[in-house]
C-alpha cells in the first residue's frame, strides 16, 4: 500500500507523535510512506531567508531503525502571516504532484489547511481520504479570531472524509457534532511501546545528573509547553510552600518556556524547578524513570484540553508511574478511577496531592495499576487497527461520499 500523509507541523524536529509510530510501523510492514510536512519552527530555528525551497528527506526514521519514511517539505514565504497563505499554494501543488508521481492508495490528513486541500484532491482523483484527529486543532490557532475559520474548514473536511479517526469517545462526539457521519468515525487510541517504556529502566543516572537525591520527590512533565499547561501555577505553588524536598522536572520547549525561566529566577527555584528543554526521544524513558509522579496540570477551562488524550499519558503509565491530572473530561472518561490516575480541581492543587500520595504510600500501588491499564495498547495492536481501516477505505464496499 502507498500512503500519503499531510500535516502542518515539523515531522523531523518535533518529538514523535502517534503519526510517527503508525507511519514507521507500516513502513516496517512493507508499505510505502510519504509525508508532506510544514516547517512550523521556522521563526525560531534555521537560517534567515525570505523564501524556503522545496526539500525532500528520504529514509527518515525517528523511532524504529529500519523504518523508511520519505518527507517532502514544500517551500513557503517566511513572513509571519504569509507563511500560511503561501502554504495554500505550495501544498496544493505538492499534493497534486504526489498524486501524479507517487500514486497513493490512501491519503491521511492530520492538519487543517492541507487536510482540506488533500480531501479536495482526493475527491477529484477518486482516492480515499482519512482524517485523523489527535487534537481539536482550531483551538490551537494562536490568533483567536481565526479559530472559527479553522473550525469551518475542519467541518468541511470532516463531511467529505471517507473515514475519521479520533483518539477518544469524547472526541468522537465532538467531530460528529461538527458534521462527521457517526458510522464513518472510528476510535484508535494512542499506542505505547511496552519494550521501550519499561518500568525496569533506571532513573538514577538522570537524578544524579540534575542533583536530585533519593529523598527528593520528583514531579514530572514533558511535552510542548503551552501557557495553559498549568506549569506556571504548579511552579508558583512550589515557591509559595517552599517545599525543598520536591523537584519539578520539566522536559520540552514551547510558548511558556521563557515565562517559566523568569519564574524560576524571580522566585529562587533554580534548585527546585528543572527545565531541560527539548530532549531526544531515546532519553525519554530514563527521564520518566527519574520521576515519582507524573503530572498533567492543564487548565480545565481551556477548551483544547477537553477532548484530547495526549500520548505521553500512556508513556507515563507504561513506566509504572502514577499521574496527577486536573479534571479534564477526555482523561476522566478514558481512565476513570482506580487505574493509576488521580484528579485535582486546579493546577496548583497538584503539589499538595503529590505530598498526600507520598505520605500515604499510595504511589507504588497506583503505578502498578497504571501499567496494567496500558498493557493492551501496544503499537502492534494499534497499528493492526489503523492498517485495517486503511485497507477498508482503499477497497470500499460502497460509493465514496460526494463533496
Amino acid at each position: 500500500m502507498r500512503l500519503l500523509i499531510t500535516q502542518e507541523t515539523d515531522w523531523i524536529k518535533r518529538n514523535p507523535l502517534q503519526q510517527h509510530h503508525l507511519a514507521e510501523m507500516l513502513s516496517l510492514r512493507g508499505h510505502e510512506i510519504r509525508v508532506i510536512d510544514y516547517e512550523l519552527l521556522w521563526r525560531t530555528q534555521g537560517k534567515r531567508e525570505l523564501f524556503s525551497r522545496r526539500q525532500t528527506f528520504p529514509n527518515v526514521h525517528k523511532i524504529y531503525d529500519n523504518a523508511k519514511v520519505t518527507v517532502i517539505r514544500p517551500g513557503i514565504v517566511k513572513i509571519p502571516g504569509l507563511d500560511y497563505v503561501s502554504l495554500l499554494f505550495t501544498h496544493h501543488g505538492e499534493i497534486a504532484r504526489q498524486i501524479e508521481e507517487f500514486k497513493p492508495d490512501v491519503i491521511v490528513g492530520f492538519g487543517i489547511l492541507n487536510a482540506y486541500l488533500a480531501v479536495k484532491a482526493a475527491r477529484k482523483h477518486h482516492l480515499p481520504f482519512v482524517y485523523h484527529w489527535l487534537d481539536v486543532l482550531h483551538w490551537l490557532i494562536p490568533f483567536k479570531p481565526f479559530q472559527p475559520l479553522g473550525k469551518f474548514i475542519e467541518s468541511r473536511t470532516l463531511r467529505q472524509a471517507d473515514k475519521v479517526i479520533v483518539v477518544s469517545d469524547k472526541m468522537k462526539e465532538f467531530v460528529t457534532e461538527l458534521g462527521a457521519e457517526p458510522e464513518r468515525v472510528e476510535i484508535v487510541k494512542p499506542g505505547i511501546s511496552l519494550k521501550t517504556f519499561n518500568p525496569a529502566t533506571s532513573g538514577e543516572p538522570v537524578r544524579k545528573q540534575y542533583g536530585i537525591t533519593k529523598d527528593d520527590t520528583v514531579l514530572f512533565f514533558m511535552g510542548w509547553l503551552y501557557h495553559f499547561s498549568g506549569l506556571k501555577e504548579v511552579a508558583l505553588e512550589l515557591a509559595r510552600t517552599k517545599r525543598d524536598n520536591i523537584k519539578f522536572l520539566i522536559v520540552g520547549e514551547g510558548d511558556a518556556f521563557e515565562n517559566l525561566q523568569r519564574i524560576q529566577k524571580e522566585h529562587g527555584l533554580e534548585n527546585t524547578m528543572i527545565l531541560t528543554g527539548r530532549r531526544p526521544y531515546e532519553e525519554i524513558p530514563g527521564l520518566i524513570a527519574a520521576a515519582d509522579i507524573c503530572v498533567l496540570p492543564a487548565d480545565p477551562a481551556e477548551k483544547v484540553m477537553h477532548d484530547g488524550l495526549p500520548a505521553k499519558i500512556y508513556e507515563y503509565m507504561a513506566m509504572q508511574k502514577p499521574m496527577i491530572s486536573t479534571k479534564l473530561l477526555g482523561v476522566m472518561r478514558e481512565f476513570g478511577e482506580g487505574n493509576g490516575v488521580v484528579y485535582v480541581n486546579r493546577p496548583e492543587d497538584t503539589v499538595n496531592k503529590a505530598m498526600e500520595l507520598m505520605s500515604t504510600g499510595q504511589v507504588r500501588e497506583l503505578g502498578i495499576r497504571a501499567r496494567q491499564f496500558v498493557e493492551s495498547y501496544s503499537w502492534d495492536n494499534i497499528t493492526d487497527q489503523f492498517e485495517r481501516i486503511l485497507e477498508e477505505v482503499s477497497h470500499p464496499q460502497s460509493p465514496t461520499p460526494s463533496p
